[in-house]
């Protein structure tokens, strides 16, 4: 999975779908320069979005919402000198949640 921005691949969906930036914007419910800060990085796209792109475009929510996730998780870690050891711990405790909570 590439490391582009997500606003860049948003950006890149829409472009190859040819739709114009009103309609997807008005698809998510934000004006036109919204959306065009988000396609830039320069606005924080919102995990709600995600279901409505992927459904628009017909690609994976799971790759997008890894794609946000990832992101999240790597700018929360990026200046933490064990965040290596941090993210095997946060692995271990997802399933003990998991398991916990019945989850698979």
């Amino acid at each position: 999975m590439k490391t582009e921005n997500l606003g860049d691949y948003i950006r890149q969906l829409r472009e190859q779908e040819e739709m114009p930036l009103r309609k997807l914007a008005a698809l998510l419910d934000i004006d036109q320069s919204t959306l065009s800060k988000l396609e830039r990085g320069a606005r924080p796209v919102s995990r709600q979005m995600l279901p409505i792109i992927a459904k628009t475009f017909k690609v994976d929510e799971k790759e997008l919402v890894i794609k946000f996730m990832s992101k999240q998780v790597a700018y929360q870690l990026a200046d933490e000198k064990y965040a290596k050891d941090i993210l095997i711990a946060a692995e271990e405790e997802i399933q003990y949640l998991t398991k916990k909570n019945g989850r698979k």
